[in-house]
């Protein structure tokens, strides 16, 4: 078969170009292969293909974070935002970008436990004042006539017959909601993506290690890390201190992303991850086991108790086997890490960090008492 000429006339097959092969046009030459298309799509696609019509070149595609199989159980989830407009860039050379993390997660763990310690000195000082005010309002109150209903000493009054730790986690869980609620602002939603989920093939590595951790996109997964941190906060509170807590739930946060980011890289799974589940793992690991003979149970099946000490141990078991066999519904990299950083600073950290924080306190306390060297010239 020989090509002979071409003629054209206007655009498309038939009104583009139209082919003469050995005499036949390209119309009658379709027609002529009409009932053998089934048997032979290929050499019918090869001459429409030469009837004018050429196949455009693919356009290259930025690689997104939902690759794989591992991008279709993140859009299955529930958990997180949808993604599947949002393009990641995995850097070529994934090791490198546990760096930055890495640094951010050594620094922020150190600041924040050095600002427990001073705000811990703090406190101390000031509760001596605390008191004699606390005394003189009082007084003040018994010889103030009290209105009937009054809404503010209802709320103080509630507020006064929490528990310690109960205080300590309501600005956690007020921040918790308002990041649930800025969630549901379309205008929002790129923003929170990328600064409130954690992901290591994102361009924003660092801040979101932090951010994710108040970050919440389903009702359910909010209010059942909430309920988890509210049942424990008084325990863990008693047994750290208001200060010391929140300085091991902050870095919990960061240390428990930083797993997950090493996860995410050795297996190349990348997507994003948001929650205070992480940072929860490791105030309950802690908990348990200080307190291994404690007895727990399911909120939906009260009937039925164990004690810390198992719980902790089938969590452990259930987020291993989740990262070995490769689910996908919740980051167990992340759980996994939070509850052997919070195993390790019970058993250990608080031996090496905080009982050494009494440096940074006499320095603090030269500075408040004395107050910053002035440099100057000669006398």
């Amino acid at each position: 078969m020989a090509w002979r000429g071409w003629a054209q006339r206007g655009w498309g097959c038939g009104q583009a170009w139209a082919v003469s092969v050995d005499g036949r046009s390209c119309e009658e030459l379709t027609a002529a292969l009409a009932p053998q298309r089934l048997l032979g799509r290929r050499f019918n696609f090869f001459i429409q293909q030469k009837c004018g019509f050429r196949k455009a070149p693919r356009k290259a595609e930025p690689r997104r974070s939902d690759t794989g199989t591992s991008g279709e159980a993140y859009r299955r989830s529930a958990l997180i935002p949808p993604v599947e407009e949002t393009v990641f860039y995995p850097s070529p050379y994934p090791i490198r970008s546990l760096i930055k993390p890495l640094f951010f997660t050594v620094g922020f763990t150190g600041c924040a436990f050095g600002s427990a310690a001073i705000w811990q000195y703090e406190s101390l000082k000031s509760r001596v004042q605390s008191y004699f005010d606390g005394i003189k309002a009082d007084w003040l109150d018994s010889i103030r006539p009290q209105k009937e209903g009054d809404f503010r000493k209802e709320i103080n009054k509630w507020w006064n017959n929490l528990s310690d730790g109960q205080r300590t986690v309501t600005g956690i869980i007020a921040a918790n909601v308002l990041v649930f609620c800025l969630w549901r602002v379309p205008s929002l939603q790129r923003t929170m993506i990328r600064y409130f989920t954690s992901n290591p093939a994102s361009k924003v590595l660092c801040s979101p290690m932090l951010l994710s951790t108040f970050s919440h996109f389903s009702l359910f997964h909010m209010a059942a890390n909430m309920y988890v941190l509210w049942s424990f906060s008084s325990s863990i509170v008693n047994i750290l201190g208001q200060e010391q807590f929140m300085a091991l739930y902050l870095s919990a946060g960061v240390i428990s992303n930083f797993v997950s980011y090493v996860g995410k890289v050795a297996t190349g799974r990348y997507g994003p991850s948001l929650g205070a589940s992480g940072a929860i793992m490791t105030v309950l690991a802690a908990v348990c086991t200080k307190i291994p003979e404690g007895r727990l149970a399911i909120i939906f099946l009260p009937m039925f108790t164990f004690t810390a000490g198992n719980a902790l141990k089938a969590i452990i078991a259930m987020d291993t086997a989740g990262m070995i066999l490769g689910w996908k519904f919740f980051d167990h990299a992340a759980h996994l890490g939070g509850a052997l950083f919070g195993i390790w600073y019970v058993t250990y950290g608080h031996e090496l960090i905080w009982k050494n924080r009494e440096p940074l306190v006499k320095i603090w306390h030269e500075i408040r008492t004395n107050g910053p060297k002035k440099g100057g010239g000669s006398k």
